[in-house]
């Protein structure tokens, strides 16, 4: 049972800490207070169980700051830019069979809502820097060369080409600029960039991934500049167990009431627990608790009772359900699980990203 330790930088935020603009308008810590929910929901009861449920609170989950945590990365502290890569790769799923998670959803439903929770896109990381050439920026801009125009040029690349993205992939391309020039008067010569680069299959993303580099070193060719491209692991697609699914269905449905459950759509986003689902039956449900937008300034946590007590009953529920009678039906969900990876083929993978 999984929660996350993070938050997101939102400054107009109206509860935003006014020193670091970080705010809790994703729902991480709706998950921790769900995780210590269960804890004590299940407290007395284990000994009628089979089986030991592990209470994880979870590295950030949100893929920020590339920069600065691929230099973590460089200097060997980190393996991964994200908490449960980071995680597999330190052993922490190594003993564990079975895994889940709730998140928070916008709703206008007064009762709150709970949707079981489909797949999800994955992303690769990028860093790319942009090199031209500093020059006057008035008295002598022909003998400079650009590089924030060569990004704009990059950008307008991407942009050139998402005709050809295929809808069933689902791509994203969304990038940042976190270093675009020094002084007014002096042509930039260098700007950096983040981005993720996002689509529901392993196989779009490799795809979408190269064609996409393809067009951000066109804009640095268009003006005679250079470009250079990291592409980092990420994240991988989510891939919810459909049996571990019917069960919390069927929990969630007793506490919100039928109509009020549903299995949702792919989401365009991503989180880590598909980096999981990849390697044992996962669950992430989303409870609709909110109103505004995640990450938004308007976000607002609207129904306290759905975010705090139906979730964690119904999550409580299903793991009961697991372990009780011989843990015949987690047993049985793993059993017929089919792991797309091992730990093994996983770390292979990632760490031929790049």
């Amino acid at each position: 049972m999984l929660g996350e330790l993070d938050a997101i930088i939102c400054r107009n935020h109206e509860h935003a800490d006014p020193l670091t603009g970080a705010a809790h308008c994703c729902g991480h810590n709706v998950q921790i207070a769900n995780m210590l929910a269960v804890a004590v929901a299940l407290k007395d009861v284990m000994q009628e169980l089979d089986g030991d449920v592990v209470l994880l609170p979870s590295r950030p989950e949100e893929y920020v700051e590339i920069d600065y945590r691929n230099k973590l990365r460089r200097e060997g502290k980190l393996r991964y830019l994200g908490g449960k890569p980071q995680l597999i790769a330190e052993g922490a799923f190594d003993d564990v069979d079975m895994a889940m998670q709730m998140h928070v959803e916008p709703t206008k439903n007064q009762e709150g809502e709970f949707l079981v929770g489909a797949s999800c896109n994955g992303f690769i990381g990028k860093l790319i820097e942009y090199r031209g050439k500093a020059a006057h920026a008035a008295g002598a801009p022909d003998r400079g060369s650009n590089a924030i125009n060569a990004a704009m040029m990059g950008v307008m690349g991407v942009n050139a080409i998402r005709e050809t993205f295929r809808d069933q992939d689902v791509v994203r391309f969304h990038p940042i600029i976190s270093s675009g020039g020094d002084l007014i008067n002096v042509i930039p010569d260098y700007v950096k960039m983040e981005c993720y680069v996002r689509a529901a299959n392993i196989d779009a993303l490799a795809r979408y991934n190269a064609a996409i580099d393809r067009a951000l070193k066109a804009g640095a060719d268009a003006i005679g500049a250079s470009c250079e491209i990291q592409s980092l692991p990420a994240y991988l697609p989510l891939h919810p167990d459909e049996s571990f699914r019917a069960l919390l269905r069927a929990n969630a449905a007793c506490r919100f009431g039928e109509a009020n459950v549903s299995d949702g759509e792919h989401s365009a986003g991503s989180t880590d627990m598909g980096d999981v689902s990849h390697l044992m039956p996962v669950v992430h449900p989303w409870v609709g608790c909110i109103s505004g937008v995640l990450h938004g300034a308007d976000y607002v946590l609207s129904n306290r009772e759905a975010a705090f007590v139906k979730s964690s009953q119904a999550l409580a529920m299903t793991i009961v359900d697991l372990l009780a009678d011989g843990a015949a039906e987690a047993e049985r969900i793993c059993g017929e699980f089919k792991p797309l990876l091992t730990k093994e083929s996983y770390l292979e993978f990632m760490d031929a990203i790049q």
